[in-house]
């Protein structure tokens, strides 16, 4: 037979006996409260979920990113399933294996050591070197949050961006964000994966500029000198800035450019509204404008007409592909025009 010792009951207490002294227990406890984080191999850890969980992103914020994907992701995969794939090529071709000739191969792949080694014809067979970086440079200054039809400049370049994330990432490509105003502000280092694209969106909803002032030449020039490989780099912008020919011209001998421009029909045409108080949100300055003035009205024509056929021509002497995007249209057109034409060149040449 085993036996156990029978639990001890509790004696009950003595109304004469004093309470038990619990000071020491509470001073225990808030002793172990006050010690540092260095102290608790785990505090640190814990502090940093609790921040996060404190600091997270705002709910509306991940519901915009997750509606966002599925807008773009069904976007993607119905209209741009090949779109994307056929008009970015990889940088070369990687040999995959030696088969067997069949009937139709190019004679130009035939191995002919194979061929001599086995007696009978063999061909090489290789496979598009997938292994591309796409970068986005969204300009993010003062004058992006603007807007006089259903949305800001800014949220037309977010969701442009977004399909041009979700295109990549569906490729096995890498992407990559660069957030700037009079200043690189944000960046985000290409890489690859769903998580990952869902970062560099929301990154782009969620990002609050610190600068107001646009510098693309700036944003440029850091983005040549950080990137090591040839990359294929949209620059979604107003470019409403000058002086933007010798960095472009830098950037495009080193990777493919492609320059999607963002403008509001308030910006290129000056309605007749009498005395209005126009505000720059770059500079923060207000000027008085008399728009019923026909030589104003004039005026401003005559200068956004000039500025703009000469950025068309710069792009186009640069080489650079234009996308041409407005707030009170659709981007779906203008994206799918750029991949069709690209696409017809390339089957030229």
């Amino acid at each position: 037979m085993i036996w156990r010792r029978r639990p001890r009951a509790a004696a009950a207490p003595d109304a004469g006996a004093a309470e038990p002294d619990l000071r020491p227990r509470v001073r225990e406890r808030r002793r172990l409260s006050r010690r540092r984080p260095h102290d608790d191999p785990v505090s640190d850890a814990t502090r940093e979920a609790v921040q996060r969980r404190v600091v997270g992103v705002p709910p509306d914020v991940l519901r915009q990113v997750k509606l966002i994907e599925l807008r773009t992701r069904r976007l993607v995969n119905s209209v741009f399933s090949g779109e994307y794939r056929s008009v970015f090529k990889g940088q070369g071709m990687e040999f995959a294996e030696v088969r067997e000739y069949l009937a139709g191969d190019e004679v130009r792949t035939i191995d002919w050591n194979v061929t001599a080694r086995m007696g009978r014809p063999f061909v090489k067979r290789y496979i598009e070197e997938r292994e591309l970086t796409v970068m986005l440079v969204v300009d993010v200054s003062g004058s992006a949050r603007f807007g006089t039809r259903s949305r800001f400049k800014s949220e037309l370049a977010s969701e442009l961006a977004a399909v041009l994330t979700m295109s990549a990432i569906r490729n096995n490509d890498r992407v990559g964000v660069l957030l700037f105003t009079d200043r690189v502000e944000h960046v985000v280092p290409p890489r690859k994966g769903r998580r990952h694209g869902l970062r560099v969106i929301r990154d782009l909803l969620l990002h609050e500029p610190v600068g107001r002032g646009t510098d693309v030449a700036g944003a440029v020039t850091y983005l040549d000198r950080v990137l090591a490989h040839r990359a294929i780099v949209f620059v979604v912008s107003d470019f409403q800035e000058a002086e933007l020919e010798r960095p472009l011209k830098r950037l495009a001998q080193r990777h493919d450019v492609i320059a999607v421009t963002v403008t509001d029909p308030a910006e290129q045409e000056l309605p007749d509204a009498g005395l209005v108080r126009f505000h720059d949100p770059e500079s923060g300055t207000d000027v008085d404008v008399d728009t019923s003035d026909p030589d104003v009205r004039r005026t401003f024509d005559d200068q956004v007409t000039a500025e703009l056929a000469t950025r068309r021509h710069l792009l186009r002497r640069l080489a650079i592909d234009e996308i041409a995007v407005r707030t009170d249209a659709p981007y779906l057109e203008p994206l799918l025009r750029f991949f069709r034409s690209r696409e017809t060149r390339l089957r030229r040449q």
